[in-house]
């Protein structure tokens, strides 16, 4: 056989694969390369854009340090930090409840709670500023302008979907060592907290890292309730009100400050990853 049709075959076979790879890769790296060129280079401007820039330059992060960036960058650590701990915390309760607990109202709990999430959650925009509110008039903590009422409202907003993902996790495992361990004279707490959370850690990781990536890219449930604290403003609206009326002139800053904050999510998955893949591939083997 020549080396023509060698070839042919080898593409047809497996280097299209390479290729489609290739194209995938460039695509999802040209902004992550963009934004970096941009946090560095000397002309902050849009228009004066580059892709490489001629005299890599600190002066964008100067002019973003001028503003109030780390208290925007603390709060958003603060918010996602502990929503996303509550959520797995929480999540994890109800999974155990609806998976290894039979009780009535079981199975239309189930369906209700993912029902609820079927609806966009601008939906509940209007609602949501009213309901906050009136809750500040109540309890000031956690009303509308406040850190802890905004992660409330983070806790009701993913907690159907992930509740439904932890559960199916729950229900891989086996009963047989539920029963042992209530044989032994295990209650369900020390069931659920020395037998099952070690053997669910995976999906534990994945539903932290998604509510955790979630609400530090979220801007409009923040800008709800957090639009008359600007001392509460996480990292999203403190861009936003950086570029809102100069956009065009600002775009250098605001890449550094899009840049430091993706440090937060990128440190959290490369922390989690091998519970991820433990995860993937635990799922992948069980019949």
């Amino acid at each position: 056989m020549s080396a023509v049709p060698r070839r042919r075959r080898w593409f047809a076979e497996v280097g299209w694969r390479y290729l489609v790879a290739a194209i995938a890769l460039a695509f999802a790296l040209y902004p992550v390369v963009w934004i970096v060129s941009a946090a560095f280079n000397p002309v902050s401007t849009l228009a004066g854009q580059r892709l490489i820039p001629a005299e890599p330059t600190l002066a964008n992060f100067s002019a973003l340090f001028a503003r109030p960036f780390w208290r925007w960058f603390g709060n958003t650590l603060l918010i996602a930090g502990t929503a996303a701990v509550l959520n797995v915390v929480l999540c994890a309760l109800g999974a155990y409840a609806f998976s290894r607990l039979r009780f009535s109202g079981r199975r239309a709990g189930l369906l209700t709670v993912l029902l609820v999430q079927m609806f966009p959650q601008l939906l509940a925009m209007v609602a949501l500023f009213l309901l906050m509110i009136r809750v500040g008039d109540v309890f000031p903590a956690i009303g509308s302008g406040t850190r802890l009422g905004l992660i409330f409202v983070y806790l009701g907003g993913a907690l159907g979907v992930n509740t439904w993902l932890m559960k199916g996790f729950f229900d891989t495992i086996p009963r047989d060592l539920d029963e042992s361990a209530v044989v032994d004279g295990a209650t369900h707490a020390q069931v659920f907290f020395r037998i099952i959370l070690p053997l669910v850690r995976p999906v534990l990781a994945v539903v932290g890292l998604l509510a955790f990536v979630f609400i530090v890219n979220d801007f409009v449930v923040a800008q709800a309730v957090l639009t008359n604290n600007e001392d509460a403003w996480p990292l999203s609206i403190g861009l936003f009100r950086f570029i809102d009326d100069r956009y065009a002139a600002r775009w250098g800053p605001f890449a550094a400050g899009a840049l430091i904050g993706s440090i937060p999510t990128i440190t959290l998955f490369m922390f989690l990853q091998r519970y991820i893949v433990s995860g993937l591939t635990q799922g992948a083997v069980k019949g």
